[in-house]
């Protein structure tokens, strides 16, 4: 395999501190730290690790394969080097790699959008090679002389997880080939005939015929057409204005407004369905009837529909009112935050208490007290409610209640501050 030695190396310039954000945005980097907090032995070191990455004291970060390296400034301004190794694929690995990237064209798309979707993973999986590290992949070698994960090094793969929210080429450097090598090698064996390739490590059952590569090279068959461009605006429902009565128990206005926001619907989920493309698409889950009659107060229905809903809902018109916020400002899962109140147990407890203790300094920490999967703010309006997928949603209080306040994020900080912020934009 061809070594592309001005593409083994990348050095990223010195983030900016990251105070009142989560590190990692994406899946794959919150797969990166579970590796990194599932490996260190102490919990301690790790909170030390976010305390500077926050605060800055990472340096500039030098990629390598196998390798990551940084000078970090600990808390007593002292600077050490510290590096992070990973381990490197096999030239074995790398050929299937290739092999399954040139069978899956939107693998590589994926990663020339900064996207790692978890088909690429789970299908690079099944063919022996684990792109993502696992529990004790992540083997820390610090000048401080830490014989296990330090601040130093904690706080540098802290600071990795953002670089490779923002590019996950930097695993697959880590892991032995920079994006032009690995770009090469896929092209090369695009266009080499089949029968050159390296046999795939099981015989691949026959699949049919392309049906693009049957048109292309079929001179009497017709041209496909080209797909049909979607409406700029919903479909209007036929009118239920007519003179013939409506039969007994039929509401005509209530009817043209279920037509109309299921005309809507259908638009959004079409646009949705040719935006993403088929490899994409992602099944939702149907809606259960209390979710549905939130989905449709929140499209401005007429008064006598939105009085039904209200009494049909059981929420009443207060309640239907903060559903519809907390519906435009996160669907179902906001929906769940809002109804629900769960105790909150184990691993999940363990990172929720890590989460706020780390979210602060110890100066600025407001004072919570905690009620199931609620945090409330001693002596403001404001809360943090988390959700089961562990985003924390910030409510604040109105007249005697708890209305979303905003929308999710993985750092309760942030959803705090967006909390604040919306209410000093309301009062002035």
């Amino acid at each position: 395999m061809t070594r592309y030695d001005g593409d083994q190396e990348r050095t990223f310039a010195a983030l900016p501190p990251a105070r009142g954000r989560g590190f990692a945005q994406t899946w794959w980097g919150q797969a990166w730290l579970k590796a990194l907090e599932e490996t260190a032995l102490d919990s301690e070191q790790l909170k030390v690790g976010r305390r500077l990455a926050r605060a800055g004291a990472v340096g500039a970060v030098s990629v390598r394969p196998g390798r990551i390296t940084a000078v970090v400034q600990g808390r007593d301004r002292t600077a050490h080097r510290a590096d992070v190794l990973l381990e490197e694929l096999t030239e074995d690995q790398w050929d299937r790699f290739l092999d399954m990237a040139v069978e899956h064209a939107g693998h590589v798309a994926a990663l020339l959008d900064r996207e790692m979707p978890p088909h690429l993973v789970e299908d690079a999986a099944a063919r022996g090679i684990e792109l993502l590290p696992g529990m004790g992949d992540l083997e820390p070698e610090c000048g401080c002389d830490a014989w296990d994960h330090c601040g130093h090094t904690a706080a540098l793969c802290y600071q990795v997880a953002r670089l490779l929210d923002q590019d996950p080429f930097v695993l697959l450097l880590m892991r032995g080939r920079g994006e032009r090598g690995l770009l090469n090698d896929l092209q090369a064996r695009s266009a080499a005939p089949t029968s050159d390739r390296p046999a795939p490590c099981e015989p691949a059952e026959p699949e049919g015929v392309d049906a693009a590569e049957a048109y292309a090279t079929g001179d009497i068959l017709p041209p496909l057409p080209a797909l049909p461009e979607v409406p700029a605006e919903p479909g209007v429902p036929p009118s239920l204005d007519t003179e013939t009565p409506p039969a007994p128990g039929v509401e005509p206005a209530a009817l043209e407004f279920l037509a109309a926001r299921t005309a809507a619907e259908a638009h959004r989920l079409l646009s949705d369905a040719l935006r993403a493309g088929p490899e994409q698409q992602v099944a939702e889950a149907g809606l259960t009837p209390s979710q549905d009659m939130v989905r449709l107060a929140a499209g401005s229905p007429p008064a006598d529909v939105a009085e039904r809903l209200a009494d049909g809902s059981g929420r009443g018109h207060e309640g239907l009112e903060t559903a519809v916020r907390a519906w435009h400002l996160g669907g179902v899962a906001a929906l769940a935050v809002l109804d629900e109140e769960w105790t909150v147990e184990g691993e999940a407890l363990a990172r929720a208490r890590a989460a706020l203790e780390s979210a602060w300094d110890e100066d600025k920490r407001p004072t919570l007290r905690a009620r199931g999967n609620r945090w409330t703010v001693v002596g403001a309006p404001g809360q943090l409610r988390l959700g089961r997928d562990g985003r924390w949603w910030p409510y604040r209080e109105e007249r005697g209640r708890w209305v979303p306040a905003g929308g999710p994020a993985r750092d309760p900080a942030t959803a705090l501050a967006s909390a604040r912020s919306a209410t000093e934009e309301e009062e002035r």
